[in-house]
């Protein structure tokens, strides 16, 4: 502020103070604004539920989980099928077969590390088999004859099994060949 409108202002005091409201002012404002309140709009109550409603909801919740997790359960115990309960026999020929198929595998990954390549394409055929193995494996759960399904799995690996002795022996045969001194004669 300039030092003029200063010296003004402190000059002239009493001329500004000289127009004060009168001191039931106030009170007639009062009067006059209690009959005209205006009421605003209520809010809405928030909702609430009771304790009921919310254990209710709670013991629905825990029924569907239960029920879902005792599904979860069933399935899991539906595909671990008892063969020994089905035939005895079929399970002794089954146990043994995948056990052959087993050592056979770990023999062609032995002898494949020289071609890598003719192991991936045994290999690929071989794990059809394998879908094909382990879908009869689930329908037998679920199949009303089961010791047909289960004689088509003891078939699959009996193919799996001649499948890899073939296997073993190409590779066997291609070493074979490869070892073997060529005794070629060139026609000068």
């Amino acid at each position: 502020m300039s030092k003029r409108l200063e010296k003004f202002i402190i000059d002239n005091r009493e001329e500004f103070d000289d127009l004060e409201p009168g001191a039931g002012l106030w009170n007639k404002i009062a009067q006059q604004m209690e009959p005209d309140v205006v009421e605003l709009p209520k809010k809405p109550e928030a909702k609430t539920f009771s304790l009921g409603f919310v254990l209710r909801v709670a013991a629905i919740i825990i029924v569907v989980m239960a029920v879902g997790f005792g599904a979860y359960l069933q399935s899991q115990k539906s595909t671990g099928v008892d063969l020994a309960a089905i035939n005895p026999e079929y399970a002794k020929q089954q146990v043994q077969y995948a056990s052959l198929i087993e050592s056979k595998r770990n023999e062609l990954k032995e002898l494949a590390k020289n071609d890598p390549q003719l192991y991936r394409e045994f290999n690929g055929e071989i794990n059809k088999m394998e879908a094909s193995y382990k879908k009869l494996k689930h329908d037998l759960a679920t199949s009303p004859n089961q010791e047909r399904v289960l004689r088509a799995m003891i078939r699959n690996l009996q193919i799996q099994a001649e499948v890899l002795n073939q296997q073993l022996q190409v590779i066997e045969q291609f070493r074979d060949s490869k070892s073997e001194p060529t005794h070629e004669t060139k026609n000068i």
